[in-house]
């Protein structure tokens, strides 16, 4: 592998292990926070129409933000994770405009947002455990 590539898939261990740890923090005291915290998380679902059920939703996003965020960062499950994370940053994407606010504060869901659909396509990479355990779908 030449010089270039090889800066090329560090560049993205770097970026992958970087994002997914700080999704992981995002997500961490939202699973400490117990059903009270869920239930308030997964009441943003009423702006989809779906008025019950809210610690259910509330620890999906958590979930998905803890455990996809490791996932994300260790390169395993990776698409799925990251389909997961595109989900999360959609309804926060959502919720954010729908509350009014400004770009300032839904542009980073559509930062990641962005960042997780282009992974989707890109994939875990070459220093990933999905390249080393699952080779046909890295």
């Amino acid at each position: 592998m030449n010089r270039k590539n090889n800066l090329l898939h560090i560049g993205w261990l770097i970026l992958r292990v970087g994002i997914g740890i700080s999704i992981f923090l995002h997500g961490l005291p939202k699973i400490m926070g117990g059903s009270e915290t869920w239930e308030m998380v997964g009441a943003t679902m009423s702006n989809f129409g779906i008025d019950s059920g809210h610690a259910f939703w509330g620890l999906i996003a958590a979930l998905s933000e803890t455990v996809g965020g490791l996932l994300f960062a260790m390169g395993l499950l990776f698409r799925p994770a990251a389909i997961m994370l595109t989900g999360t940053m959609v309804v926060a994407m959502i919720t954010h405009l729908s509350m009014g606010d400004s770009f300032m504060v839904y542009g980073h869901a559509l930062d990641l947002l962005i960042v997780f659909t282009g992974s989707i396509l890109i994939g875990a990479g070459k220093y990933s455990i999905d390249t080393k355990l699952l080779p046909k779908i890295a």
